[in-house]
This record gives C-alpha cells, structure tokens and sequence, in this order.
C-alpha cells in the first residue's frame, strides 16, 4: 500500500542531488522497492516484514515467482512457516487486494472492463522491476536495529499516521525521535508523509489520489498533499528552492 511508484520522479531528483558517487542510499521501509528499484550504486533496502525484503532479495538475483492458485493462498496464509519467506512474501503482498497484507486473494475478476486477472498484472510488474533490484541488498531488519554506513543518503517511507494498519504496530514519536538522530551522527534523511513535526521542513509536495488516504479509510479516490520532509537542520538552500 502507498506505493510511491507514480512520484519516484519527483522526489528522486530532490533526495539524490548531493549524493557522492560511493554514498550508501539506504531504505529502512523498502516495502515493494518502488523507489529503490530506480536508483543506482550502493544501495540497502529493510523491512520489518522479513516475507516482503526476502521476496526483494529472491527477485534481486533474477528470480522470478510464477502465478498460485487462491487455494495455494489460502494454504501459504495459514501455513506460512511451511512455505520459503518470498514466497509469503508474494502472496501476502502481490496476490492480495490492494497490496493489503493477506488482505484477500487478488486473482482473475469480472470488471466493468471485462476480465482482469490482478496476480497476472502483479506478475508482469514484477518482471519489469526486478531488473532495477539486481545488485541491491535486502536485510529484514526493523528501522532501529538497521546497521546504516556513515554518511548515508536515508529515504524513509513510513506508514502513514492515520491510516490503514500495516503488518504491525508503528510508533510515529519514536520513529521522528531516530530521524533526528541519524542527522545528527552524519546521515541525510528524507521522509515521506502528509504532515511532521515542526522542526521537520517539507522541501516538495504534490496533490495525488490514493486509496490509502490520510482520512485513514481505503478505498476510492481520495486526493492527499504528499509531502517530503528533511529537519531543519539538514535544510540547505538547494532543497528550499525546489521547493
């Protein structure tokens, strides 16, 4: 869910300008890799939810997983220790509704369109990302306990407060708490969100419309004001005047 895949071009410009040629970019809440997936050079990408970053790291090495059936996904929802992590990973993600976590089998629908099948079209995106994940690392680790090289470019895309729950329980003060943390020991971050705390300065925003909307309801198209914020400290005049 909030896929940034439709404003990677925007903000990429904005978080890569000042990266060094050897900088580590980094990406504590990689998710399904939208953003990761385009940026080149040294890269490491986490999730808490090992499933997800394991499916990363089996499609960075240009595997690819093939269609399951909706009792196959029923199995690997009840049964998930007997299945390899990507695996649950893809179904969890890729084969449900909306990119919910096993928020119900995504398959072959009868739309207004006609006949869509949502795996098959999850399958195809999966083909064309992948080639953009070969040579990044993937860990399973949760944004505290993420081992990040100095100096690092760090793009955080949190869950929203406020909306849909994800897989677990998020702590939004903690999470601004470490932010200003890691500017402190060196690192530059960027976060994505509808709104931060004052001493955090958005540097780009833009209307879109989302089904994960900051009315904390899915579905539909509602419009939100996604916004990139860095804290005040980091803010130089480059960022404000693309701003």
């Amino acid at each position: 869910m909030g896929s940034k895949a439709r404003i990677a071009k925007h903000i990429l410009p904005i978080i890569l300008q000042n990266r060094e040629p050897d900088q580590w970019y980094v990406e504590p809440f990689v998710g399904g890799g939208n953003i990761i997936d385009k940026v080149k050079g040294n890269r490491i990408g986490s999730d808490s939810n090992k499933y997800v970053s394991s499916l990363l790291d089996y499609l960075s090495k240009g595997n690819l997983p093939e269609e399951i059936s909706k009792e196959k996904y029923q199995s690997i929802k009840q049964f998930k220790d007997d299945y390899p992590d990507w695996l649950v990973g893809y179904a969890g993600i890729c084969c449900s509704y909306s990119g919910k976590w096993f928020g119900g089998f995504a398959g072959e629908v009868d739309t207004k369109g006609g006949i869509r099948n949502y795996q098959k079209e999850a399958l195809a995106n999966i083909e064309k990302q992948s080639l953009g994940l070969v040579g990044a690392t993937f860990k399973g680790d949760s944004y505290q306990e993420l081992i990040i090289p100095p100096s690092s470019v760090i793009y955080c895309d949190i869950p929203y407060a406020g909306t849909t729950k994800y897989k677990d329980s998020f702590d939004h003060s903690d999470f601004w708490q470490w932010c200003r943390e890691k500017g402190d020991q060196g690192h530059t971050v960027f976060i994505s969100e509808y709104n931060a705390p004052d001493d955090f300065i958005c540097v780009w925003q833009q209307e879109v419309k989302s089904s994960l909307s900051a009315n904390g309801k899915v579905g539909g198209n509602k419009v939100s004001i996604e916004r990139l914020f860095v804290h005040k400290s980091q803010v130089e005049s480059d960022y404000e005047s693309l701003y």
